[in-house]
C-alpha cells in the first residue's frame, strides 16, 4: 500500500497530517545571498517540497535560482521554471547576474540544464523531461476550479522536487492554501477543509458574520475579529479546536517572511521608503438617469455601469495625475478604460490581452527603459513579479481584488525603492463600498499573515530544539 507506515512513531507521525520530508542537503549555497535568504533556502532544499511566502524585494528569484541549481547538481536532471510571461526574461537576466545559467523556452523543448517558460506554455512540456519544478508567483495556482490550478498540479505531481514562491499568499481567505498544499503533493483543497473546517450552510453563515459584527462594534479589536470572519468565507469555518494544529500543519511546509526578523535576522537594508496612499472621489456633475443624487452601487452589474458612466472623468483626472515628467504606473480594469487613457496621456504605451506576447514584452521593455514614461496596464496582466523600483508614482481605479491591489503597489514599492511611493486611488462616488470591502481585506490578509509568521516561528523554535535534543542523545538509544 502507498505510503505504508514502517513503524508506530511513522504512524503517529502521519496522523499529524504535517509534510514530510522529501529533499537532501545543499549542495550549493552561494556567496551572495544574505543570512535569511540561506536560512530559506536551506529548508526548502532539505524539505524538497516546499513554498516560500516571502514579501516583495526579498530575493525570491535569486533563492529560487539557487534551489534550481541544487536540484541540478543533485540529479544532473533538468529544472523548469514558471513565471507569468513578462517575468521570464527578468529571470533569466537575473541567472546571468548571478553566474547561473538558464535559457528561455517557448516550445516544449528543454533549452538548458534550468528552462524558464512562461504558464501560458507549460502544456507544451514533458514533465519527464525535468526532475524538478519552480512556480513563480504561485497564487496564479489559487483557484481550485481553475484551469490553470489543474494543470500545473498534474504536471508537478510526476516530479520529485518541487517548490513555489509568492509574495501573497491566501490574501484573505484560505484557498491558496490548500490548492499550494496539493500542487506539493500534500493535502489537497477537499482534504484540508474535511479535517480542518466546518462546514456551515447560509444560514449559519450569516448569523456567524452578524454575531462578529456586533463584536466589533463594541470592542476595539478590529484586526482580531476581521481574522475570524475571514475563517467563515465560503461556509467553512476553522474548527476551534483546529486552530493550532492547522497553522502547524501550513508551517510544515510552507515558510512566511514580510521581513528578515520574521525569521530571526536583522531588517538592516531593509527597510522600505513611506508609502502615501491618496483616495479621490470622483463626483460627475449629473447623477444617475432617474435618480436625483448618485447611490451606492451594489452587485457587480451596478458597480460596471457606474464605471462606465464615470468612465471620461475617472480617465481625466487619472491623466492630471501624471501629468509631470517621472515614470508612472496606471492601473486599469476595462478595455475602454486603458484605450482612453492612452489617447489622453502623452508618451504612454498600453499593455492588453490582445497582443502578441512579442508585443507585451516590448511594452514591458519600453517603460523600463523609459523610452514610454507611462504604462498602462491591467492588474490581472502585469501585476506579478516585475521590478520597478525606477518608478514611485501608482494610479489604479478603485477594485474588489486585494491582492490585485497589493502586487499593483508592490511592483514599485518594494525593498530596494530609494523613494516614497506616492499611490493615486480613483473612485467614483458610487464605487464607496468597493473601497470599503478593499479596506477590510487588507486588515484581514495583515491578520492573517501575522498568524502564519507567529506559527512558523514556534514551528522553527520547535525544530531547533528537536535536533539539540537529538544531537545531545548517546547513539546507544
Amino acid at each position: 500500500m502507498k505510503n505504508t507506515p514502517k513503524t508506530y512513531e511513522d504512524f503517529l507521525y502521519q496522523k499529524t497530517q504535517l509534510s514530510g520530508e522529501f529533499g537532501f542537503t545543499p549542495t550549493f549555497m552561494p556567496d551572495f545571498l544574505f543570512p535569511f535568504q540561506r536560512a530559506l533556502l536551506e529548508w526548502a532544499i532539505n524539505k524538497g517540497r516546499s513554498a516560500i511566502f516571502a514579501d516583495c524585494g526579498l530575493g525570491k528569484t535569486a533563492m529560487q535560482l539557487a534551489w534550481c541549481q541544487n536540484v541540478v547538481e543533485k540529479t544532473n536532471g533538468n529544472v523548469l521554471i514558471l513565471t507569468p510571461l513578462a517575468v521570464g526574461p527578468q529571470t533569466v537576466k537575473e541567472a546571468r547576474k548571478f553566474g547561473m545559467s538558464a535559457e528561455r523556452s517557448r516550445d516544449g523543448s528543454v533549452a538548458g540544464k534550468i528552462t524558464v517558460t512562461n504558464y501560458e506554455k507549460l502544456h507544451l512540456f514533458n514533465p519527464l523531461d525535468f526532475a524538478g519544478v519552480a512556480c513563480d508567483e504561485s497564487s496564479i495556482i489559487k483557484h481550485a476550479t481553475g484551469a490553470t490550478q489543474k494543470e500545473v498540479t498534474r504536471f508537478m505531481s510526476k516530479l520529485p522536487y518541487r517548490s513555489l514562491w509568492t509574495a501573497t499568499a491566501a490574501p484573505n481567505d484560505f484557498t491558496e492554501l490548500g490548492t499550494s498544499s496539493e500542487a506539493l503533493g500534500n493535502l489537497n483543497n477537499s482534504e484540508m477543509l474535511t479535517r480542518f473546517f466546518k462546514q456551515m450552510d447560509q444560514k449559519t453563515t450569516d448569523q456567524y458574520e452578524k454575531k462578529i459584527g456586533n463584536l466589533e462594534k463594541q470592542a476595539n479589536h478590529f484586526g482580531k475579529i476581521s481574522f475570524r470572519v475571514s475563517q467563515a468565507i465560503n461556509g467553512w469555518r476553522l474548527k476551534g479546536h483546529a486552530h493550532d494544529h492547522f497553522w502547524r500543519w501550513v508551517c510544515s511546509w510552507a515558510r512566511a517572511c514580510r521581513k528578515p526578523s520574521d525569521l530571526g535576522f536583522s531588517d538592516s537594508g531593509y527597510d522600505l521608503p513611506s508609502l502615501i496612499e491618496r483616495e479621490h472621489i470622483v463626483k460627475p456633475t449629473t447623477p444617475p438617469d432617474g435618480m436625483l443624487f448618485t447611490m451606492p452601487a451594489f452587485g457587480l452589474a451596478e458597480e460596471r455601469d457606474e464605471r462606465r458612466r464615470t468612465l471620461k472623468e475617472r480617465c481625466q483626472l487619472s491623466a492630471d495625475l501624471v501629468a509631470h515628467d517621472k515614470p508612472a504606473v496606471v492601473w486599469c480594469h476595462m478595455n475602454n478604460e486603458g484605450d482612453m487613457l492612452e489617447k489622453i496621456i502623452p508618451n504612454s504605451v498600453q499593455v492588453k490581452g490582445g497582443m502578441e506576447d512579442d508585443e507585451k514584452e516590448a511594452a514591458y521593455e519600453a517603460f523600463a527603459s523609459q523610452e514610454k514614461r507611462v504604462l498602462i496596464i491591467k492588474p490581472k496582466i502585469g501585476a506579478w513579479g516585475l521590478n520597478w523600483q525606477f518608478c514611485n508614482h501608482v494610479v489604479t481605479f478603485a477594485s474588489h481584488s486585494y491582492e490585485q491591489y497589493y502586487q499593483a503597489i508592490r511592483r514599485c514599492w518594494r525593498f530596494g525603492q530609494k523613494q516614497p511611493v506616492t499611490v493615486d486611488i480613483i473612485a467614483s462616488e458610487g464605487e464607496q463600498r468597493v473601497r470599503d470591502n478593499m479596506t477590510r481585506k487588507a486588515a484581514q490578509a495583515d491578520k492573517m499573515f501575522e498568524e502564519l509568521v507567529k506559527h512558523m516561528s514556534n514551528s522553527i523554535k520547535m525544530e531547533r530544539k528537536t535536533k539539540s535534543i537529538s544531537a545531545a542523545l548517546p547513539s546507544w538509544i
